[in-house]
């Protein structure tokens, strides 16, 4: 669990640079250059997020009890929002259409979704850790985002067309379906669904 939490620590921390030191970002950018900066940025994301899956799964190996039991289910509630959360994180990446609009900010509302959703059906205490804890960053995320544009540091997204919420929809479904289908009992060991274990 330890390592859990260091793992966390470290990968938050890379994505709350810009809350918890506004202007480290800049300062770099200014001393070694935006493309180097992404560069960095984009590693030290990808070596966090490792580190955080490694650590997530040797606490899967501890002996660690439940916090709580979730209710009968649960599992299906959580796999529901999961398409909704898949379709936000698709819609963050494409044009604006509908979706993005009316969300501002649906990569972290995807990010809030999928936490709530899976904190809804495990309650081991790694489990509770994990998605608390990215629960908690996209609340911060989302009133430093509402802060910042007050500010005018950043726009809101502007609509393009329709059809690019029918591009999520259509390819946030296909993910979904493939997240409950396989890939998510090859990522993470787990079926979505119990009946879905091999």
């Amino acid at each position: 669990m330890a390592l859990l939490v260091l793992s966390l620590i470290l990968f938050l921390g890379v994505h709350l640079i810009r809350v918890v030191v506004p202007g480290f970002r800049q300062a770099m950018i200014d001393g070694i250059g935006r493309p180097a900066w992404i560069a960095i940025h984009s590693a030290a994301s990808i070596l966090t997020l490792v580190f955080v899956i490694y650590a997530f799964g040797a606490a899967r190996s501890e002996p660690i009890g439940l916090l709580y039991n979730p209710p009968m289910g649960m599992a299906h509630l959580t796999v529901t929002l999961m398409l909704i959360a898949v379709i936000c994180l698709v819609a963050g990446f494409l044009p604006a259409g509908h979706i993005k609009t009316k969300t501002k900010h649906p990569i972290v509302l995807s990010v809030k979704i999928w936490a709530l959703a899976h904190l809804l059906s495990n309650g081991e205490a790694y489990s509770v850790l994990l998605f608390a804890a990215f629960l908690a960053w996209g609340v911060v995320m989302r009133i430093s985002l509402k802060r910042r544009q007050r500010r005018d540091e950043i726009t809101l997204p502007v609509f393009v067309s329709a059809k690019y919420d029918l591009y999520a929809v259509i390819i946030g479904a296909v993910v979904w379906a493939l997240m409950i289908w396989r890939v998510h009992e090859w990522l993470i060991g787990v079926a979505p669904l119990p009946m879905l274990a091999s």
